[in-house]
Formats: structure tokens, sequence, C-alpha cells
């Protein structure tokens, strides 16, 4: 049923594990992962092999910027370029070869852009985790107050923030990446240590001015072809669960569902997370 919402708990993530070839597909999906801002390919390690065991397609992409892309992130301005890595991907694709998308955080105006280029054409499905899910962008206040994270409960912005001026200290800021003190509480305050300390490790400024520019004017396309899955996140400090209950209300999805993990279900729930991805395989495969 339309927006019908799966509570899904911590204490059944036993039941689902890479080695159930139960869920191995008679002809494997093909999943297309896309990280957060300062995230990268990397982020989606344990979901990766955990698909890749029970026989899908999986694919990790670097946004420009991120991962172990050499961009300068403060020289990314514009969200078409920050996202030219996913656009080319879909355009090397085969006609009529559909892939799932699934995008992590501020990743689901990636994936927004996608469905406003491509349509079902090319996507099977957008699956949005933890996600900014708007269906046209940052075009009003309102869309920023629902899509931007809030994390003035932690702080002044320079407290939480370290910010870069890619432009000049004149202008606005080009890149932000939360500070290394606070983001254990903020982005993985139910993830493992060793998984925080990884992406201690790894995360990049994000750049920001491209990601504001991220406006989907409406196209021939029917924006509402491509079935959407959203799944939400209950303990989440950055896209906080106002904030997902009004994106989900505003452009309805198909299937809505809950887990209990904070703002990087990759980490803290990998086994459930990965136990919805393939339930979304089977449903529209």
């Amino acid at each position: 049923m339309m927006g019908e919402e799966y509570p899904v708990m911590m204490k059944e993530e036993g039941k689902l594990n890479g080695n159930d070839h139960s869920h191995r597909p008679a002809a494997a999906a093909h999943f297309v992962l896309v990280h957060g801002i300062g995230g990268g390919a990397w982020c989606w390690y344990k979901i990766k092999c955990l698909m890749e065991n029970c026989g899908y397609r999986v694919t990790c992409l670097d946004l420009k910027g991120a991962g172990m892309d050499q961009s300068d992130p403060n020289a990314v301005v514009s969200f078409e370029d920050y996202n030219q890595p996913l656009l080319d991907f879909l355009s090397s694709l085969h006609d009529h070869q559909q892939v799932i998308l699934v995008g992590h955080s501020a990743g689901g105006l990636s994936l927004s852009d996608a469905i406003h280029r491509y349509g079902k054409k090319k996507i099977k499905l957008a699956v949005f985790v933890a996600a900014t899910m708007l269906k046209s962008g940052y075009l009003t206040n309102q869309d920023l107050k629902d899509g931007v994270p809030d994390l003035s409960g932690f702080g002044e912005l320079n407290e939480v923030y370290d910010i870069g001026f890619g432009l000049g200290e004149g202008n606005p800021p080009t890149t932000t990446l939360i500070k290394r003190e606070l983001q254990r509480k903020i982005i993985y305050n139910l993830s493992p240590h060793e998984d925080a300390t990884l992406a201690e490790m790894l995360l990049r400024p994000g750049p920001v001015q491209a990601l504001v520019t991220a406006k989907f004017p409406l196209a021939e396309k029917d924006e509402d072809e491509v079935p959407r899955m959203y799944i939400k996140t209950t303990q989440d400090n950055v896209i906080k669960a106002e904030q997902q209950e009004a994106m989900i209300n505003k452009w309805r999805p198909q299937h809505v569902y809950v887990l209990e993990s904070d703002h990087s279900p990759f980490f803290s729930a990998p086994f459930l997370l990965f136990g919805l991805l393939v339930k979304a395989a089977v449903s529209f495969g």
C-alpha cells in the first residue's frame, strides 16, 4: 500500500547475513550506490560485500571532489558538476538497461536529478536512505528547512563545521565538514567504533556551494513514473525524523520502511539495510 510503513528492529539483525543464499537472485539486479556529502564509495563497503556475496551487481560511485576523486571540492560549485559522475555512468548504460539507484543523505539529490533526466529508461527503482528527497531540489525556503541538516543543537555553525571559502572570505562557503571531535556524536552515534574511526580518516570537505544549487525544474518526463522507496532512520541526528517525514509527505514514495539506526545504517545496521535492498530488488525485479 502506498506509503505503508514497516518497522524493522535492530534485534532482528541476526536473521539476515551474507551467507543466506535463499536471497540469491534469479537474474542479478544492478545496484548503483551514491554517497552523501563528504563521503565516498567507501561508505558502502559492508553493503557491497553482502550484496555481491548474494550475486547482485553493485557499483559504488565517487561524486566530483569526493572519495578517491582528485578534484578539489572547493572548486566544485555547481550541482551538475558535482553529480556528473553519476550522470556519466547512467549515460554509459545501454538503452533500457535499468539500475536500482540508492542514495544516502545528500545523495538523495543526486537521485532526484537522475530521475528528472533519465526516468524509467535507465532507473528501475530509487531508494532514499536517510536522504534528502525533494522532487525539484531546493526551490523554496521550506525545501531548505526540510532537506538541509540543522545541527544548531550541537553548537554555532563555526563550532560544528570546518568551513572552506574557496571563492574568498567575502563569498559564501564552498565546503563544510563536521568537526572531527563531533563526527561520532552526530553522524555515527550507533555505529561501531571501528567504522566511525574509518570515516574520521576518510571523510572529506563536502562541496556545500554545489549542493545549494540543486534545483530541478519539472521536465517532460513524469517524475513519478520511477518507483521510490524511503528508508527512515529513527536515531538520526543529521536528517531528523520530522524532516524525513515532511519530505515523505510532500513527495509520497510507494514504500516507506523504518530502521532503528543512526544516520549511517550502512555501518550501524548493515544486515537490516541489506535485507531491505534485497526486498526492493525482489519487489521491483
